[in-house]
């Protein structure tokens, strides 16, 4: 069975009410805070972080994660929590995937893709990101964080999306990678016409969110998505497939209820149905669902140390 080998990290949960039990605490983390959670993720002995946004934007705000005259700095003790989360991935070898996003309404996903506006924020953004952080040996490539549904195949926007921004990322580095998440993997129709999508889209890994902790999967299920994208992978002869394997259950409501670590069992089964189809299974996400038993930086609710132990200790 494959290992954990990267998660998601951001520095504040876009779901408000899905990051109940971290947000806060996000916000009061000082800089050598953040460099000790990337520290815990280098323990466990994983290879990648992917950071879910750059910049975060509401209908009523916006703020960033790094000196940029694009949008206000965030609300938190950390002027420069990217940096931060630069050092100590440099410091403890690990890759990163820079995000691209969010430089529009994060949740408004149709206008970010096809947005001119948006994409001249993006691409200021990416320079900018580049120029800063591009010089460390932590900086392996673009997360493009602006997801659509596989419904049942991929929207053309989307493709159209995806290769300009992977464009535009590799025009710094032509050896950077550039990584997808996309939702709705149980609705792909793995066809010739999909076959054909994945030949034109621009990108080295496409991570499929395996939707088991948002419930429109489960472990079982899985083992067949996965065992047919696999196929329409190898028939393409372009991008890796992984997995983004979701670690977090909701309190109540999916969407709509505080998220809190999921059952150790249930993580389990889902890492063995999907580990034979795939190149890395990487977590959506450390923080806030799991700590290890001694943390100095506690992310989330208390609970959450069960399923470190779980999957780690046990």
């Amino acid at each position: 069975m494959k290992r954990i080998n990267g998660t998601f990290f951001e520095f504040y949960h876009h779901n408000r009410v899905g990051g109940t039990h971290w947000n806060d605490q996000c916000r009061e983390y000082t800089e050598e805070q953040w460099e000790t959670k990337v520290d815990e993720i280098a323990a466990l002995g994983m290879k990648y972080i992917v950071l879910m946004e750059s910049a975060l934007v509401y209908p009523d705000s916006a703020e960033s994660y790094f000196p940029t005259d694009i949008y206000p700095p965030a609300p938190m003790k950390a002027k420069d929590p990217i940096g931060a989360m630069m050092r100590a991935a440099e410091r403890n070898g690990l890759k990163v995937f820079m995000s691209c996003g969010f430089y529009g309404i994060w949740n408004h996903t149709r206008d970010n893709i096809t947005s001119e506006e948006v994409k001249a924020r993006a691409f200021k953004a990416m320079k900018q990101l580049y120029e800063r952080y591009g010089k460390s040996d932590a900086f392996y490539g673009w997360y493009l964080p602006d997801e659509t549904e596989i419904g049942p195949y991929f929207d053309e926007d989307f493709i159209k999306y995806v290769n300009e921004y992977a464009a535009y990322g590799r025009s710094f580095d032509e050896n950077l990678k550039i990584l997808i998440a996309p939702y709705g993997t149980r609705l792909a129709v793995t066809d010739a016409h999909y076959i054909e999508q994945l030949k034109r889209l621009d990108c080295d890994i496409v991570a499929y969110q395996d939707e088991v902790g948002v419930e429109k999967a489960t472990p079982e299920q899985t083992k067949i998505y996965f065992k047919n994208l696999n196929q329409a992978h190898k028939a393409a002869g372009r991008s890796v497939i992984w997995a983004d394997m979701e670690t977090f259950q909701c309190e109540g409501k999916v969407y709509h209820s505080p998220m809190v670590g999921a059952d150790g069992a249930r993580i389990k089964a889902q890492m063995e149905s999907i580990s034979d189809y795939v190149e890395e299974i990487i977590i959506y996400i450390y923080q806030g669902t799991m700590n290890p038993p001694d943390t100095k930086v506690l992310c989330g609710h208390p609970s959450t140390v069960k399923l470190y132990r779980d999957l780690f200790l046990d």
